[in-house]
């Protein structure tokens, strides 16, 4: 049975550690990958760089799945623009989960969402569209993530937690149990947060502080 064709959309460094998860998972065949007029005729890890974003369109007329390979580190909005440009105009989103991450039966992850190597996302969790649920992060049971948001590298989300949209989680962070975070909260790496953070903003720090 031919997999999938699909599309990645952004050429950074992010996108090369997704091509590792997808060729691992072995759902889909990277068909290429969108990214400025510059680089097209590019590879990256062998796939070629095929057009620009003006080539969405056609491509979704031609069938393919999309995933978003541009990276977050606390700003969302280009990620997000390319999300809701591919989703207006009709295009199917994949979802990725690393075979060496573990994700509850019980979890929801939602279409646009790639998991990466080793991450643990718990029972009745639920992530949802367009995130990342980067390498050795934690997700607890019962914790809501939002549209749009990055759990970096080793962060722990600790049970019941809830993280607004397009939010950035630096790595090594640790969210105790029950805490809220509002919509475009950016916490910077190795931070600690003992209490709900209601305005956005940039944090950072043990005890964490807004910068």
């Amino acid at each position: 049975m031919n997999k999938p064709k699909l599309v990645l959309v952004g050429g950074g460094g992010h996108c090369k550690a997704c091509i590792d998860v997808i060729e691992l998972e072995g759902k889909y065949e990277i068909a290429g990958i969108l990214d400025v007029n510059e680089r097209i005729g590019q590879k990256i890890l062998g796939y070629d760089i095929i057009g620009n974003d003006d080539e969405i369109p056609n491509l979704i007329n031609d069938g393919v799945h999309f995933l978003i390979t541009v990276g977050h580190m606390g700003i969302t909005s280009l990620r997000n623009h390319l999300f809701r440009l591919i989703d207006d105009n009709g295009g199917v989103f994949a979802t990725i989960i690393s075979p060496l991450a573990h994700v509850s039966k019980h979890a929801i992850i939602r279409r646009g969402t790639i998991v990466l190597h080793f991450a643990i996302i718990s029972t009745c969790a639920k992530i949802n569209e367009n995130c990342i649920i980067n390498n050795h992060a934690l997700v607890e049971h019962d914790v809501i993530i939002g549209c749009d948001t990055h759990i970096s590298t080793g962060a722990k989300i600790n049970g019941n937690c809830c993280v607004g949209e397009c939010c950035f989680i630096g790595s090594g962070t640790i969210i105790n149990q029950g805490i809220e975070l509002c919509s475009n909260v950016l916490v910077g790496s190795a931070s600690l947060i003992r209490k709900d953070i209601v305005i956005e903003g940039k944090y950072v720090g043990n005890p964490l502080r807004k910068i």
